[in-house]
């Protein structure tokens, strides 16, 4: 079952095309991570999604549900920016949320979703003396409080600090873990990288890349820079038949250095050493990472 189906959505203004004809299927249960840079095009994607906007043209189905007053009670959202009321405290906009969604949630249970975002200090702090990182954070909180099967986060992390984003994303892998769909856009890639099951990359409206990091590394690896620590200097002959296999090998001493096409390149290389009884202490190759991913997008 899809948790999003997107099919062929666009927005037009004028002759100028935010999004531009997306196709994009998110599987139930996945930690979808959404990036692009600014002026790409995510938050007018988000805002489709989530019905603040009209697309111009194409179709959104969410959770496979046709009825609005059924999903809206599914369906946690987080925007990119953040409106409360500023003589409210935390928990009197946790329950006022939560009743305008059908599901009024108690002071123990608001105080239980303030937990999971660290602002139980802060429940009966009025919004007004909120920072901007609290803010975010109380966004978090009114987007899980009626225990979403989808959440949609633009920007979870952004304005917060190192210790707060940390502590946000354990909280969205323990919800996903759980079963909550999560489609989230952000800013930092190393957070997209570490916590997400797939990841697209739009740009100029558009979804350039698409898939699990390894599928996007795969992608993008023409070659891998490998180096093999040994337990001796090896051979001439050893190197001799080494290059046969990889091509030109550079040695300093008993490390090994070469450039792989492929994966079963390397493991012929140590199958190789093996057979001249030369063990094997460490491997390391350099593949591109996500940021190499996304600026090479």
């Amino acid at each position: 079952m899809n948790a999003i189906s997107v099919l062929n959505l666009t927005k037009s203004y004028g002759r100028t095309k935010a999004v531009d004809s997306v196709n994009l299927h998110i599987k139930k249960g996945e930690l979808y991570g959404f990036l692009g840079r600014n002026g790409a095009g995510k938050s007018t994607f988000i805002n489709m999604l989530t019905g603040i906007i009209q697309p111009t043209t194409g179709e959104i189905t969410l959770l496979d549900v046709k009825n609005s007053s059924i999903l809206f009670k599914r369906i946690g959202v987080l925007p990119d920016y953040t409106a409360f009321y500023e003589s409210m405290t935390a928990l009197q906009h946790l329950s006022y949320f939560s009743s305008l969604q059908g599901a009024k949630k108690s002071k123990m249970e608001c105080l239980t979703v303030l937990e999971k975002v660290g602002l139980v200090p802060h429940a009966a702090v009025k919004v007004g003396k909120y920072s901007f990182g609290m803010k975010k954070k109380l966004g978090i909180a009114q987007a899980i409080i009626n225990e979403p099967d989808l959440l949609i986060l633009d920007e979870p992390t952004s304005g917060v600090d190192a210790e707060s984003a940390i502590h946000i994303q354990r909280l969205l892998v323990d919800l996903n873990k759980k079963g909550t769909t999560i489609f989230m856009t952000s800013h930092n890639l190393d957070e997209v990288e570490k916590i997400c099951t797939r990841i697209a990359i739009m740009k100029d409206g558009r979804i350039v890349n698409e898939g699990t990091l390894y599928e996007l590394k795969e992608k993008y690896t023409k070659s891998l820079e490998v180096s093999m620590a040994l337990s001796e200097r090896p051979s001439s002959q050893l190197l001799l038949e080494a290059t046969q296999i990889t091509g030109p090998i550079e040695t300093l001493e008993s490390t090994l250095n070469f450039r792989a096409s492929n994966d079963e390149m390397i493991e012929e290389v140590v199958r190789l050493l093996v057979n001249y009884g030369i063990g094997v202490h460490r491997i390391s190759a350099n593949q591109p990472n996500l940021e190499d991913i996304f600026l090479n997008g």
